[in-house]
Protein backbone atom coordinates (compact mmCIF):
# COMPACT_ATOMS: atom_id res chain seq x y z
CA UNK A 1 0.00 0.00 0.00
CA UNK A 2 1.28 3.46 -0.91
CA UNK A 3 2.18 5.71 2.01
CA UNK A 4 0.28 8.93 1.55
CA UNK A 5 3.18 10.83 3.10
CA UNK A 6 5.24 9.98 0.02
CA UNK A 7 3.30 12.55 -2.02
CA UNK A 8 4.25 16.20 -1.67
CA UNK A 9 0.70 17.48 -2.01
CA UNK A 10 -1.00 18.65 1.19
CA UNK A 11 -4.27 17.37 -0.27
CA UNK A 12 -5.78 13.92 0.08
CA UNK A 13 -8.55 14.63 -2.43
CA UNK A 14 -8.55 17.15 -5.27
CA UNK A 15 -11.12 17.16 -8.09
CA UNK A 16 -12.15 19.64 -10.73
CA UNK A 17 -15.36 19.63 -12.75
CA UNK A 18 -16.35 16.20 -11.44
CA UNK A 19 -19.59 15.19 -13.13
CA UNK A 20 -21.74 12.08 -13.34
CA UNK A 21 -24.81 11.68 -15.50
CA UNK A 22 -27.24 8.78 -15.84
CA UNK A 23 -28.89 9.28 -19.22
CA UNK A 24 -30.44 12.73 -19.09
CA UNK A 25 -30.20 12.94 -15.29
CA UNK A 26 -27.24 14.91 -13.89
CA UNK A 27 -26.49 13.39 -10.47
CA UNK A 28 -23.27 15.34 -9.85
CA UNK A 29 -22.78 18.61 -11.70
CA UNK A 30 -19.21 19.90 -12.25
CA UNK A 31 -18.05 20.03 -8.65
CA UNK A 32 -14.63 21.17 -7.40
CA UNK A 33 -13.31 19.80 -4.11
CA UNK A 34 -10.08 19.91 -2.10
CA UNK A 35 -9.69 17.88 1.08
CA UNK A 36 -6.56 18.37 3.17
CA UNK A 37 -4.65 15.54 4.77
CA UNK A 38 -5.73 14.77 8.31
CA UNK A 39 -8.98 16.74 8.30
CA UNK A 40 -12.57 15.67 8.77
CA UNK A 41 -14.39 16.89 5.67
CA UNK A 42 -18.17 16.82 5.77
CA UNK A 43 -20.24 16.48 2.60
CA UNK A 44 -23.77 17.53 3.54
CA UNK A 45 -27.02 17.52 1.68
CA UNK A 46 -30.53 16.07 1.56
CA UNK A 47 -31.22 12.61 0.22
CA UNK A 48 -30.80 12.53 -3.55
CA UNK A 49 -28.46 15.55 -3.65
CA UNK A 50 -25.55 13.60 -5.14
CA UNK A 51 -23.54 12.71 -2.03
CA UNK A 52 -23.33 8.95 -2.55
CA UNK A 53 -22.63 9.28 -6.29
CA UNK A 54 -19.72 11.62 -5.52
CA UNK A 55 -18.24 9.34 -2.90
CA UNK A 56 -18.48 6.34 -5.24
CA UNK A 57 -16.51 8.23 -7.88
CA UNK A 58 -13.87 9.21 -5.31
CA UNK A 59 -13.60 5.61 -4.12
CA UNK A 60 -13.03 4.24 -7.62
CA UNK A 61 -16.39 2.48 -7.68
CA UNK A 62 -17.92 4.66 -10.40
CA UNK A 63 -16.23 6.43 -13.31
CA UNK A 64 -16.96 10.14 -13.76
CA UNK A 65 -18.70 11.23 -16.93
CA UNK A 66 -16.54 14.37 -16.96
CA UNK A 67 -13.86 15.99 -14.84
CA UNK A 68 -10.45 15.19 -13.40
CA UNK A 69 -9.05 14.50 -9.97
CA UNK A 70 -6.87 12.54 -7.62
CA UNK A 71 -7.44 10.63 -4.37
CA UNK A 72 -4.32 9.90 -2.36
CA UNK A 73 -2.31 10.93 -5.40
CA UNK A 74 -4.06 8.44 -7.70
CA UNK A 75 -6.07 9.44 -10.75
CA UNK A 76 -9.85 8.93 -10.43
CA UNK A 77 -10.12 7.96 -14.11
CA UNK A 78 -7.14 5.69 -14.70
CA UNK A 79 -6.12 4.38 -11.25
CA UNK A 80 -9.34 3.24 -9.60
CA UNK A 81 -7.80 -0.06 -8.42
CA UNK A 82 -4.92 1.77 -6.72
CA UNK A 83 -7.42 4.08 -5.03
CA UNK A 84 -9.38 1.10 -3.69
CA UNK A 85 -6.24 -0.34 -2.11
CA UNK A 86 -5.34 2.92 -0.38
CA UNK A 87 -8.66 3.94 1.15
CA UNK A 88 -11.18 2.66 3.63
CA UNK A 89 -14.84 2.75 2.62
CA UNK A 90 -17.92 2.30 4.76
CA UNK A 91 -21.29 2.53 3.03
CA UNK A 92 -24.62 3.55 4.55
CA UNK A 93 -25.82 -0.03 4.11
CA UNK A 94 -23.42 -1.99 6.29
CA UNK A 95 -21.16 -4.16 4.13
CA UNK A 96 -20.95 -6.87 6.77
CA UNK A 97 -22.11 -10.41 6.20
CA UNK A 98 -24.94 -11.13 8.62
CA UNK A 99 -24.54 -14.91 8.52
CA UNK A 100 -20.87 -14.77 9.48
CA UNK A 101 -19.68 -14.33 13.05
CA UNK A 102 -17.96 -11.14 14.15
CA UNK A 103 -14.55 -12.82 13.91
CA UNK A 104 -15.32 -14.36 10.51
CA UNK A 105 -16.24 -10.94 9.13
CA UNK A 106 -12.95 -9.49 10.35
CA UNK A 107 -11.00 -12.42 8.86
CA UNK A 108 -12.82 -12.01 5.54
CA UNK A 109 -12.08 -8.30 5.24
CA UNK A 110 -8.46 -8.88 6.29
CA UNK A 111 -8.16 -11.03 3.20
CA UNK A 112 -9.99 -8.54 0.97
CA UNK A 113 -7.65 -5.75 2.05
CA UNK A 114 -4.50 -7.91 1.88
CA UNK A 115 -3.54 -7.30 5.50
CA UNK A 116 -0.08 -8.89 5.94
CA UNK A 117 -0.19 -12.22 7.77
CA UNK A 118 2.13 -10.82 10.44
CA UNK A 119 -0.41 -8.08 11.20
CA UNK A 120 -3.71 -9.95 10.92
CA UNK A 121 -4.01 -11.12 14.51
CA UNK A 122 -3.04 -7.75 16.00
CA UNK A 123 -5.44 -5.89 13.71
CA UNK A 124 -8.26 -8.30 14.54
CA UNK A 125 -7.76 -7.77 18.25
CA UNK A 126 -7.66 -4.01 17.69
CA UNK A 127 -11.04 -4.09 15.89
CA UNK A 128 -12.61 -6.26 18.58
CA UNK A 129 -11.35 -3.90 21.27
CA UNK A 130 -12.40 -0.74 19.40
CA UNK A 131 -15.86 -2.12 18.66
CA UNK A 132 -16.36 -3.45 22.21
CA UNK A 133 -16.91 -6.95 20.83
CA UNK A 134 -14.14 -9.01 22.45
CA UNK A 135 -16.70 -11.13 24.28
CA UNK A 136 -18.92 -11.41 21.18
CA UNK A 137 -16.36 -12.55 18.62
CA UNK A 138 -18.30 -15.77 18.01
CA UNK A 139 -21.73 -14.11 17.80
CA UNK A 140 -23.51 -13.98 14.45
CA UNK A 141 -23.28 -10.44 13.11
CA UNK A 142 -27.03 -10.28 12.46
CA UNK A 143 -27.66 -10.57 16.22
CA UNK A 144 -25.72 -7.38 17.03
CA UNK A 145 -27.46 -4.08 17.88
CA UNK A 146 -27.07 -1.32 15.29
CA UNK A 147 -24.39 0.59 17.19
CA UNK A 148 -22.16 -2.48 17.46
CA UNK A 149 -22.67 -3.33 13.78
CA UNK A 150 -21.65 0.21 12.92
CA UNK A 151 -18.41 0.00 14.91
CA UNK A 152 -17.62 -3.42 13.48
CA UNK A 153 -18.19 -2.11 9.95
CA UNK A 154 -15.86 0.81 10.67
CA UNK A 155 -13.23 -1.55 12.06
CA UNK A 156 -13.43 -3.77 8.97
CA UNK A 157 -13.08 -0.72 6.72
CA UNK A 158 -9.81 0.33 8.37
CA UNK A 159 -8.17 -3.06 9.00
CA UNK A 160 -5.47 -2.17 6.48
CA UNK A 161 -4.83 1.21 8.18
CA UNK A 162 -5.68 3.36 5.14
CA UNK A 163 -4.58 7.02 5.06
CA UNK A 164 -8.00 8.11 3.74
CA UNK A 165 -11.37 6.96 5.04
CA UNK A 166 -14.66 7.49 3.20
CA UNK A 167 -17.85 7.18 5.23
CA UNK A 168 -21.15 7.30 3.34
CA UNK A 169 -23.93 8.27 5.79
CA UNK A 170 -22.37 6.01 8.44
CA UNK A 171 -24.77 7.01 11.23
CA UNK A 172 -28.00 6.60 9.27
CA UNK A 173 -30.52 4.69 11.39
CA UNK A 174 -28.27 4.57 14.46
CA UNK A 175 -29.41 5.80 17.87
CA UNK A 176 -28.12 9.21 19.13
CA UNK A 177 -25.76 7.78 21.76
CA UNK A 178 -24.15 5.43 19.23
CA UNK A 179 -23.85 8.35 16.81
CA UNK A 180 -22.00 10.43 19.38
CA UNK A 181 -19.68 7.55 20.28
CA UNK A 182 -18.99 6.95 16.60
CA UNK A 183 -17.96 10.57 16.08
CA UNK A 184 -15.62 10.36 19.06
CA UNK A 185 -13.83 7.50 17.30
CA UNK A 186 -13.70 9.45 14.03
CA UNK A 187 -12.18 12.47 15.79
CA UNK A 188 -9.52 10.28 17.36
CA UNK A 189 -8.65 8.81 13.96
CA UNK A 190 -8.33 12.26 12.38
CA UNK A 191 -6.14 13.39 15.29
CA UNK A 192 -3.77 10.53 14.48
CA UNK A 193 -3.47 11.69 10.85
CA UNK A 194 -6.24 9.88 8.96
CA UNK A 195 -8.18 11.95 6.43
CA UNK A 196 -11.92 11.41 6.88
CA UNK A 197 -14.44 12.25 4.16
CA UNK A 198 -17.96 11.79 5.49
CA UNK A 199 -21.37 12.28 3.92
CA UNK A 200 -24.40 12.93 6.07
CA UNK A 201 -27.85 14.49 5.99
CA UNK A 202 -27.77 15.05 9.77
CA UNK A 203 -27.04 18.76 10.07
CA UNK A 204 -26.18 18.47 13.76
CA UNK A 205 -23.20 16.30 12.81
CA UNK A 206 -21.68 19.10 10.75
CA UNK A 207 -20.04 20.69 13.79
CA UNK A 208 -17.86 17.61 14.19
CA UNK A 209 -16.21 18.44 10.85
CA UNK A 210 -13.24 20.72 10.22
CA UNK A 211 -14.68 21.88 6.89
CA UNK A 212 -17.91 21.31 5.00
CA UNK A 213 -19.34 21.39 1.52
CA UNK A 214 -23.10 21.72 1.07
CA UNK A 215 -24.46 19.96 -2.02
CA UNK A 216 -27.91 20.43 -3.50
CA UNK A 217 -29.21 19.00 -6.78
CA UNK A 218 -25.72 17.87 -7.71
CA UNK A 219 -24.05 21.27 -7.20
CA UNK A 220 -21.91 22.53 -4.33
CA UNK A 221 -23.67 25.64 -3.06
CA UNK A 222 -21.32 26.54 -0.18
CA UNK A 223 -18.04 25.45 1.36
CA UNK A 224 -16.07 26.41 4.49
CA UNK A 225 -15.71 25.77 8.19
CA UNK A 226 -18.95 25.45 10.20
CA UNK A 227 -18.43 28.96 11.56
CA UNK A 228 -17.66 30.42 8.12
CA UNK A 229 -20.88 29.00 6.76
CA UNK A 230 -22.85 30.56 9.61
CA UNK A 231 -21.18 33.97 9.28
CA UNK A 232 -20.63 34.32 5.53
CA UNK A 233 -23.65 32.53 4.10
CA UNK A 234 -26.35 33.58 6.55
CA UNK A 235 -27.25 37.16 5.69
CA UNK A 236 -30.51 37.17 7.65
CA UNK A 237 -31.18 36.83 11.37
CA UNK A 238 -32.75 33.81 13.07
CA UNK A 239 -35.32 34.34 15.81
CA UNK A 240 -36.16 31.53 18.20
CA UNK A 241 -39.81 31.60 19.26
CA UNK A 242 -41.19 29.77 22.25
CA UNK A 243 -44.98 29.63 22.07
CA UNK A 244 -47.89 27.31 22.66
CA UNK A 245 -49.81 25.68 19.77
CA UNK A 246 -46.58 25.38 17.83
CA UNK A 247 -48.09 24.03 14.61
CA UNK A 248 -50.74 26.78 14.53
CA UNK A 249 -48.01 29.36 15.12
CA UNK A 250 -45.92 27.89 12.30
CA UNK A 251 -48.81 28.01 9.85
CA UNK A 252 -49.69 31.57 10.87
CA UNK A 253 -46.15 32.88 10.34
CA UNK A 254 -45.58 31.12 7.03
CA UNK A 255 -48.97 32.33 5.78
CA UNK A 256 -47.72 35.86 6.44
CA UNK A 257 -44.44 35.33 4.56
CA UNK A 258 -42.33 34.91 7.67
CA UNK A 259 -40.13 31.92 6.83
CA UNK A 260 -40.41 29.57 9.82
CA UNK A 261 -39.76 25.96 10.78
CA UNK A 262 -40.07 23.79 13.87
CA UNK A 263 -36.91 22.94 15.82
CA UNK A 264 -37.80 20.59 18.66
CA UNK A 265 -40.16 22.50 20.96
CA UNK A 266 -39.57 25.94 19.43
CA UNK A 267 -39.86 27.77 16.10
CA UNK A 268 -37.03 29.33 14.13
CA UNK A 269 -37.97 32.29 11.95
CA UNK A 270 -35.50 33.66 9.38
CA UNK A 271 -35.93 37.42 9.00
CA UNK A 272 -34.21 40.44 7.47
CA UNK A 273 -34.82 42.85 10.37
CA UNK A 274 -35.08 41.16 13.75
CA UNK A 275 -36.52 44.15 15.64
CA UNK A 276 -39.31 44.81 13.17
CA UNK A 277 -39.98 41.11 12.73
CA UNK A 278 -40.28 40.50 16.46
CA UNK A 279 -43.02 43.14 16.72
CA UNK A 280 -44.93 41.69 13.77
CA UNK A 281 -44.59 38.11 15.05
CA UNK A 282 -45.90 39.03 18.51
CA UNK A 283 -48.88 40.86 17.02
CA UNK A 284 -49.76 38.04 14.59
CA UNK A 285 -49.60 35.31 17.20
CA UNK A 286 -51.41 37.26 19.92
CA UNK A 287 -54.24 38.08 17.51
CA UNK A 288 -54.55 34.36 16.86
CA UNK A 289 -54.78 33.69 20.62
CA UNK A 290 -51.34 32.02 20.70
CA UNK A 291 -49.31 32.71 23.83
CA UNK A 292 -45.75 33.85 23.12
CA UNK A 293 -43.35 33.03 25.95
CA UNK A 294 -40.09 34.14 24.39
CA UNK A 295 -38.59 35.57 21.19
CA UNK A 296 -34.84 36.03 20.91
CA UNK A 297 -32.17 36.26 18.25
CA UNK A 298 -29.90 33.19 18.18
CA UNK A 299 -26.78 32.03 16.39
CA UNK A 300 -28.12 30.18 13.33
CA UNK A 301 -27.72 26.43 13.23
CA UNK A 302 -26.20 24.89 10.13
CA UNK A 303 -29.65 23.57 9.35
CA UNK A 304 -30.91 27.18 9.34
CA UNK A 305 -28.09 28.08 6.95
CA UNK A 306 -28.74 25.12 4.68
CA UNK A 307 -32.50 25.66 4.51
CA UNK A 308 -31.99 29.32 3.68
CA UNK A 309 -29.42 28.53 0.99
CA UNK A 310 -31.64 25.91 -0.64
CA UNK A 311 -34.50 28.37 -0.83
CA UNK A 312 -32.28 30.93 -2.59
CA UNK A 313 -30.40 28.41 -4.79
Amino acid sequence: MKDQSETNSPLSVSVRGLTRTFGEFVAVDHIDLDVRKGEIFGFLGPNGAGKSTTIKMLCGLLLPTEGTGTVGGFDVITQSEEIKQNIGYMSQKFSLYDDLTVEENINFFSGIYNVPASRKEARKEWVLEMAGLKDKRNALTKTLPGGYKQRLALGCAILHEPPILFLDEPTSGVDPISRRNFWTMISEMAASGTTVFVTTHYMDEADYCDRLALIYRGKIIAEGTPNELRVEHMKRAVLEIEADRLVDALEMLNANNIESSIFGSVLHATVADEKAAETVIRELLQKAGITVNRIEKIVPSLEDVFVTMIETA
